[in-house]
């Protein structure tokens, strides 16, 4: 499974290496200079390579349960490799010739270009259109077989298309974390986190240690609803929206005082106004659930209007970054890990034995274990997993899902967990990582050598107002 997630980041990355070149207009001007490919030829190959991207996310994740489609990707990756080598042939034949025009006057310069040359094979542009040609036929069988397979446009990007979260939880299905949820409850409680500033802690975490669950804890816990005047519980996500939140926050204090202004309006200025006054000298705890925006500069026009807030507040952030406690200033860190496999496992039994007693199905209480292991202790995987597994009563049917090393799920849901987190990372960071798979095992990386790397194979999203080495 890891090796087709690798795969096909570095099939996503040529994608959008080849639709660069398209749009490259050096690589154009040469192409029509030398009257390489016609226009028209181009535009089909972009036309088709379009056609078959549109389904790649969908096709990514189907091919861990569909083996036709696997297929079918590594047919696509041939075809995408052998255009990328084509439009490479071109852009390195562009810049030979454009070497060779400007003319060198050091002799360092000279030797780079006779180097260059040297390693540079003869340039045949009478096969360049026929290859091209040949691929375009490829890729037209390719994307007829889409329909067949039942890939479809826009799915699949994030397998788990979650609901946003609410402050409920269903306490019988937690396990293992009551050491964190006191000890964070401690620095809830204590009014001196630092001066009179916000006190804000973070709960760092992978996808599906469980960050949201232990917040939902402690915002239901009751010594901390008797302990705040206020309280508010707000999904953030992807896409940070100022507007949603300061009005979610608004609406949620409508809960402890009916008097407060309602959020009629989508004027930020006034929203913010609205909440300065409703919030003002009163102690407030705020979740801000599934943080990924790291702009210190958009937390701190958010927090604005927080800061009338009685000493003593506080707001609690889960995410995924340690880069988002940095830049909302926490005064305390909690990294999240794996639950204990005696916690997992009673977590497993919980969903997958009625009776919470395994031991009257020794087979199956066998392999659960091995794969309550391969789940890493990650809460989410166990209960996709457990739910999964609930209806399956066959020793045959749990051995066949261990011995395969990959995951049929229901609702798109059930991932092991490394591929569940690599599916929840931007496209971009797939790459990367997925690039990490070419070193040995137990390789130590050097941080600044990899980003490197990363730049020379092009796998960095370009931003402009950012140095490249500082993208991420």
């Amino acid at each position: 499974m890891a090796g087709a997630a690798v795969g096909g980041a570095f099939l996503s990355a040529s994608l959008q290496v080849l639709f660069d070149r398209l749009a490259s207009r050096e690589v154009l001007s040469f192409i029509r200079g030398q009257k390489l490919i016609s226009d028209a030829l181009l535009k089909k190959l972009e036309r088709k390579l379009l056609i078959v991207h549109a389904v790649f996310n969908d096709a990514e994740v189907k091919q861990f349960i569909n083996p036709s489609v696997k297929k079918w990707l590594y047919l696509l990756k041939e075809a995408v490799y052998d255009a990328e080598d084509i439009l490479d042939e071109v852009a390195t034949e562009a810049l030979r010739c454009k070497m060779e025009a400007a003319g060198y006057q050091t002799s360092t310069s000279q030797v780079g270009y006779i180097l260059f040359t040297w390693f540079h094979a003869p340039f045949d542009n009478q096969s360049i259109e026929p290859r091209v040609e040949e691929i375009i036929d490829r890729l037209e069988d390719i994307a007829h077989d889409r329909d067949a397979l039942g890939l479809k446009e826009g799915v699949g990007e994030k397998p788990s298309q979650r609901w946003p979260s609410t402050s409920l939880v269903d306490e019988s299905l937690v396990y293992g974390r009551d050491g964190e949820k006191q000890k964070i409850i401690e620095l809830l409680l204590s009014d001196d986190a630092r001066s009179d500033e916000i006190g804000v802690i973070t709960i760092v975490g992978m996808c599906g240690a469980g960050k949201t669950t232990l917040a939902q804890l402690l915002y239901n816990d009751q010594t901390v609803k008797e302990h705040f005047d206020l309280k508010a519980w707000v999904w953030v996500s992807e896409e940070f929206d100022p507007i949603k939140v300061t009005k979610t926050i608004l609406e949620a204090i409508q809960e402890f005082d009916p008097n407060a202004q309602e959020a009629n309006t989508n004027d930020l200025n006034l929203l913010q106004l609205q909440l300065k006054e409703s919030i003002n000298m009163k102690k407030f705890l705020l979740i801000l659930d599934d943080v990924w925006n790291e702009d210190s500069n958009n937390w701190d026009k958010l927090l604005t209007p927080l800061i009338v807030g009685s000493k003593g507040s506080k707001i609690i952030v889960t995410t995924r970054s340690t880069n988002v406690a940095i830049a909302m200033r926490a005064f305390h860190t909690h990294c999240l890990g794996g639950l204990s496999f005696e916690d997992s496992w009673l977590l497993f039994k919980k969903l997958v034995f009625e009776t919470e007693d395994s031991s009257i199905h020794p087979q199956l209480e066998a392999i659960g274990k091995i794969i309550v292991v391969k789940c890493q202790g990650l809460p989410l995987a166990i209960k996709a997993l457990g739910s999964f597994l609930r209806s399956k009563t066959e020793a045959r049917e749990w051995d066949d899902i261990l011995k395969s090393k990959m995951c049929q799920w229901s609702s798109n849901e059930l991932l092991p967990a490394l591929t569940l987190s690599y599916y929840h990372l931007p496209s971009q960071l797939k790459r990367c990582f997925a690039y990490c798979s070419i070193f040995p095992k137990d390789y130590e990386f050097n941080k600044e050598k990899l980003i490197l790397l990363w730049m020379a194979e092009g796998l960095l999203q370009e931003d402009f107002s950012k140095q490249m080495e500082e993208v991420l």
